[in-house]
């Protein structure tokens, strides 16, 4: 196949990229072709040009709860951050997929509007968040979303409300289909600003207090198992601090895997084989990620 780049002349593209530098835990391989569109319609030249050559696809974030094969991505892998137009029309904040949620959430705050103070400190991207109906603290995307705007897999833009979106805990219908995330409306709710940004704060304290954040990581890495908190089910199983490679079962949040010496993908993925392992022997529980995983060398999750 001819150069995909050379298709874009006011794209920017990329042909054999190394991802990790995009990525919050800093691992992955080289991308087949790597674009950063800037709008609806960069992104619909781009996946209807991959249509057209038949190259796989993969629609990404802030890469915050993303982990990448260390044999890298086949394919076109589409980076939105560079998406990120945000407005408000009354009650609704009306984001782009690629600016991330602590910025929807100070927007929200600045016109005085309550539901997302949850996501404070959240770095993930309105897509993903959205994609993985991400939460924290008791809320979550579900709860205050009223509609998305998708592209499908040739560029065609439709309308796909909550009750379509299909949500549960940490998942949506979107993760089973060929849509892409390019913009979000969420619905608020009129409130004191004292009181959104008290709640701001508060959240943003628990997260500094509890998570590492001073080192890069994917942060939580499992689903709470019903009944049970997963950090305390590392912890109690003796895992909390085991390091391989370059990865770390954190210290401070047992649930989190930190990158703190060169970590390879395969680090982390040790890691969190020993987890699943050593909690199905000790609790009977399987872990199931939160996280998830694309690349050569091993299937979606």
């Amino acid at each position: 196949m001819e150069d995909f780049t050379k298709q874009f002349s006011n794209i920017e593209i990329y042909k054999d990229k190394s991802i990790a530098e995009y990525a919050f835990a800093q691992v992955g391989g080289i991308v087949d072709y790597l674009a950063f569109p800037k709008n609806e319609r960069e992104m619909e030249k781009l996946l209807v040009a991959a249509s057209h050559e038949d190259l796989p696809v993969h629609v990404l974030g802030q890469l915050s709860n993303m982990l990448i094969s260390d044999q890298g991505v086949q394919g076109l892998v589409i980076i939105t951050s560079e998406m990120k137009k945000i407005e408000i029309n009354g009650r609704d904040v009306i984001a782009g997929a690629g600016i991330d949620m602590i910025s929807v959430s100070e927007f929200a705050y600045e016109h005085a509007l309550s539901g997302l103070e949850w996501a404070a400190g959240l770095p993930g991207s309105v897509g993903g968040a959205v994609y993985m109906n991400a939460g924290a603290y008791g809320g979550n995307t579900a709860d205050c979303l009223k509609s998305v705007v998708a592209l499908d897999r040739n560029g065609r833009p439709t309308v796909l409300t909550k009750k379509k979106l299909g949500f549960s805990y940490r998942n949506s219908g979107i993760q089973k289909n060929d849509y892409y995330i390019i913009q979000a409306t969420f619905e608020l709710k009129p409130d004191q600003p004292d009181e959104i940004r008290r709640w701001m704060d508060e959240f943003n304290l628990r997260r500094i207090d509890k998570q590492p954040l001073n080192l890069p990581s994917n942060g939580s890495v499992f689903k709470r198992p019903s009944g049970y908190y997963a950090g305390k089910l590392v912890s109690d199983a003796g895992l909390q601090g085991v390091q391989i490679g370059g990865a770390q079962l954190s210290t401070k949040h047992a649930n989190f895997i930190v990158n703190i010496d060169h970590a390879k993908t395969e680090d982390y993925l040790n890691l969190i084989n020993l987890v699943k392992h050593t909690i199905k022997e000790k609790n009977g529980i399987g872990m199931e990620l939160e996280i998830k995983m694309i690349g050569k060398g091993f299937t979606e999750n």
